[in-house]
């Protein structure tokens, strides 16, 4: 299929973070050394480097795909119509390509996290669960985002879970408070001490934005931390920002400020792209597009030769930690047909803008359904050579 027995992953994946900070880039490869789905979260560039150009899954309907799909790229946030919401969260390689794209990433991930389960039959029982979820959503048309009130098994527990949570919490467990002021808790691990000229750059970057906003006082910047998340991304620029918001020291707001450099996918795409602006355009663009309701703070910001992306850190944000140990294979399935739904949503919401297929082209590849034994048998293959590279990743990355 592709040159996979003539490369070396560990040359790859270096590569690829050329330039990122080492000392993160240490904690990233630690985390894909947890197992074989860490590995495919931290190397979403080698699954469409791997897809070969002849492949059919590249006929099907070009929509705007998350581009990382896997299953802990699904999680609850607060849209800008204050409901709370389950969907993807990610959109940091979206690009418009065939819907496929999305359905095998995230059909491979499935095979990847039930290593643990009793047989691999178990896994690819679940990948037609999703397969099947998913053309019958698309098929039938509707688009019907996830809230609690149509929320399913351990979803449900979780958007109702998320909905007591409240903003005070977040800002005691990220904040300390200096008699009336509120300032970053520093503790090595999620939130570290940038220095004063990224501090000072960063700043500026927010309040000269904040002029363009109607109430610029609420982006007044109160404190400055790098911040540490993820897995794919770790090792690129990103701040933790504490703001006045609606007032100190109880009404603070905390802001996400994430360095967005092209999509990995890029070098792979298909389909003709919209000339962004810059990255950070694209993937809020992308999630306005095929989000019901995006998050109420989104915002694209340059800073030097750099894109961000800016947005509010909410404490209704949580996702679903995919342990198929603590996860019963009933519950898991529920997750997957709603994980299938979503995704077919995404697809359905962004079609027909921006050079997206229109939903009549997505109806009818739902209701074709030749498709999905080629999305199952790539995955299953891809998954054996996802577990090949992992190893091989383990032992160079620690004989390094």
């Amino acid at each position: 299929m592709t040159d996979r027995q003539n490369r070396d992953i560990w040359e790859l994946i270096q590569a690829f973070d050329r330039g990122r900070r080492p000392d993160l880039l240490d904690r990233k490869y630690s985390k894909m050394r947890k197992n074989a789905l860490a590995f495919f979260r931290g190397s979403c560039h080698l699954f469409y480097r791997d897809l070969p150009k002849e492949s059919s899954l590249n006929l099907a309907p070009p929509v705007w795909i998350c581009g990382d799909l896997h299953l802990e790229n699904f999680g609850a946030y607060k849209g800008e119509d204050r409901q709370i919401y389950f969907g993807i969260n990610d959109f940091d390689e979206s690009i418009l390509a065939p819907c496929a794209w999305d359905v095998v990433r995230l059909v491979t991930s499935i095979l990847l996290a039930v290593d643990k389960l009793s047989t691999r039959a178990d896994g690819e029982k679940l990948s037609q669960i999703y397969l099947t979820s998913y053309t019958n959503t698309l098929s039938a048309g509707n688009i019907s985002a996830i809230v609690e009130a149509n929320a399913r098994g351990i979803v449900a527990n979780l958007l109702a879970d998320v909905r007591r949570r409240k903003r005070s919490d977040l800002l005691a467990e990220r904040t300390i408070l200096n008699k009336a002021r509120r300032q970053l808790k520093f503790d090595n691990d999620k939130i570290l001490e940038t220095s004063l000229d990224r501090l000072n750059r960063v700043k500026a970057a927010i309040e000269n934005w904040a002029q363009t906003q109607a109430k610029p006082e609420f982006f007044e910047v109160l404190d400055i931390g790098f911040r540490v998340a993820g897995t794919g991304s770790l090792g690129l620029d990103r701040y933790i920002i504490l703001v006045t918001g609606k007032g100190s020291p109880d009404k603070n707001y905390l802001l996400d400020f994430k360095q967005q450099p092209n999509s990995a996918l890029q070098p792979y795409a298909i389909c003709q792209q919209p000339e962004w602006e810059n990255p950070a355009t694209r993937v809020m663009s992308v999630q306005k597009l095929v989000q019901s309701s995006p998050p109420a703070l989104l915002a694209a910001i340059e800073v030097e030769d750099y894109s961000y992306l800016l947005r509010e850190l909410q404490p209704t944000q949580d996702k679903i930690e995919i342990d198929p140990d603590r996860i019963s294979l009933e519950r898991f399935e529920k997750l997957i047909d709603m994980m299938a739904e979503i995704t077919a949503f995404a697809h359905l919401h962004g079609s027909g803008k921006l050079g997206a297929a229109s939903a009549q082209a997505l109806i009818d590849f739902g209701h074709n359904l030749d498709w999905q034994q080629q999305v199952l048998d790539y995955a299953v293959n891809y998954a054996r050579q996802v577990r090949l590279d992992f190893e091989y990743f383990c032992q160079a990355s620690v004989d390094r």
